[in-house]
């Protein structure tokens, strides 16, 4: 599986997963609950790369996704977990760790190890 594309629901989450993606690895925006022409746009996007549907877990998230499934019957799904604000706002780690339970570890790009994403010296 060489040709993937991910799809999220907006500009902000597609800015949060490319900080912990390839940056030549496609990701496609729902711009919110998608209408017929917003799906079929993103159809014509995907093609025939494998789709990985990225999601908050909310009733929003929920039902973008639902409608997602009858677009994109074979895509893989996944989303964050309860308790975080969506995807825009997930910790990087654990966006990281949604992604490689998906199989997507050669599209991660890993913070470099040992490097602290805050540490005592940034705070003033």
């Amino acid at each position: 599986m060489d040709d993937i594309a991910i799809i999220v629901e907006g500009k902000n989450d597609r800015s949060r997963l490319r900080r912990v993606l390839t940056e030549d690895t496609p990701i496609f925006c729902t711009m919110g609950t998608p209408g017929t022409n917003q799906i079929e746009k993103l159809r014509r996007q995907v093609g025939d790369r494998q789709a990985y549907i990225f999601t908050d877990n909310d009733s929003s998230g929920k039902r973008i996704r639902g409608m997602l499934r009858e677009a994109f019957p074979d895509a893989e799904h996944i989303h964050t977990r309860r308790g975080y604000p969506g995807v825009e706002k997930t910790p990087e780690e654990y966006l990281i760790e949604q992604l490689e339970k998906a199989g997507l570890e050669e599209y991660i790009v890993y913070p470099p190890s040992g490097a602290a994403i805050w540490s005592k010296e940034d705070d003033f």
